[in-house]
């Protein structure tokens, strides 16, 4: 991802922080998916992987996540992968205002975080 609120995303690899997300208690994330959400305003995004936990059956059986948000002008395509090329779920993003083509953040044990910090 390239684009001048969201340069540094390279810079993430660990985190000295875990945050526990406040509408699935169960899921924590990472500095750098915090750096995201912050900078780009995009909690929402957040709260769409930390939902599908609970609230699809299919997300919820990957143990490995790849959750990817392709970004065309003010629309989105929200997408979790199972890590080895398979679409488990997708989601239109009507308006987004999110100030880079794309982001992809990974999902495992109960924890949303950066590739970089893996």
């Amino acid at each position: 991802m390239t684009n001048e609120k969201l340069p540094d995303l390279h810079q993430f690899t660990g985190s000295e922080h875990w945050y526990r997300h406040a509408l699935n208690r169960a899921v924590v994330y990472t500095d750098g998916a915090k750096y995201v959400a912050d900078k780009a305003g995009a909690y929402w995004l957040l709260d769409e992987i930390a939902l599908a936990q609970c609230g699809v059956a299919a997300v919820k059986a990957e143990a490995f996540q790849v959750w990817t948000l392709d970004v065309d002008g003010s629309r989105a395509t929200l997408t979790c992968g199972d890590g080895n090329g398979g679409t488990v779920y997708s989601k239109e993003i009507a308006f987004t205002d999110f100030p880079a083509p794309g982001v992809t953040i990974w999902f495992t044990d109960n924890t949303i975080l950066l590739p970089t910090e893996y």
